[in-house]
């Protein structure tokens, strides 16, 4: 993510005064590296059939995938192979993955293709203009988002994705009775995301003890998260429902 500028001051409407703040905000800090030929194939030979443009007005869903289903939205996969386990054990289910590194998106359609896995599309852009463009609003079942850049430095906290804003735009965008589901490994973006949501508008937290939630199943454990559990990393989930 690149540093927010502030919001315009003068008088308009709230709702486009929001959309343009969270225009500013990137979901990213883009840190391209080289495709590899694996990598560059896969996006020659898939992008076709599984990648998604960003585009002004929302998608219709049930064209893109050719059926109604729950919608799952991951945001930041990294190179994807956790959305493609989720995809492939959910059949039932349709998953979106926005991803800004051109090797993970080619890195993903590559595993989806192995894999099998036909429910899953994705994006190479910014996630919140996805959001704000491509998504239809009360069409979300869940939002993933997993292992988001925590900006540690105390003095570039306010970079981080989950703030209040972010959390309006996820609201609008879904179903009642649709889950935001967050997870880190660094506790003091944890207790950040829990202080967000707990005042944010429209949301129940799922935890039974008003905090964080067990891993639930259906989050594969990475190589990463397990190395860093092996070590005794902690990592927190950390899932909201929206009840209005």
């Amino acid at each position: 993510m690149t540093h927010p500028e502030q919001p315009n001051t003068e008088p308009q409407d709230e709702e486009l005064q929001e959309n343009k703040y969270l225009r500013r905000i990137r979901s990213f800090v883009l840190r391209e590296g080289r495709l590899t030929k694996g990598q560059q194939r896969s996006l020659d030979l898939f992008w076709p059939t599984m990648g998604l443009e960003h585009q002004a007005t929302p998608y219709d869903m049930k064209a893109v995938f050719g059926r109604e289903a729950d919608l799952v939205l991951e945001i930041g996969f990294g190179m994807g192979k956790s959305l493609v386990q989720m995809a492939k054990a959910a059949p039932d289910k349709d998953f979106i993955g926005i991803e800004v590194h051109k090797p993970g998106v080619g890195a993903c359609l590559g595993e989806a293709e192995t894999e099998g896995v036909k429910n899953l599309r994705v994006f190479e852009h910014d996630a919140i203009e996805i959001l704000n463009d491509s998504i239809a609003d009360n069409s979300l079942s869940t939002v993933q988002l997993f292992f988001p850049d925590p900006w540690h430095k105390k003095r570039h906290h306010k970079r981080r994705i989950v703030q209040a804003e972010f959390a309006r735009l996820l609201r609008r965008k879904l179903k009642i009775g649709g889950v935001f589901h967050m997870a880190t490994d660094w506790e003091n973006y944890a207790e950040h995301m829990l202080e967000v949501m707990k005042v944010a508008e429209g949301y129940s937290n799922l935890s039974e003890t008003n905090d964080y939630v067990p891993r639930p199943d259906h989050r594969p454990l990475t190589k990463f998260e397990n190395r860093g559990v092996n070590l005794g990393h902690g990592v927190w989930d950390l899932m909201f429902k929206k009840v209005d």
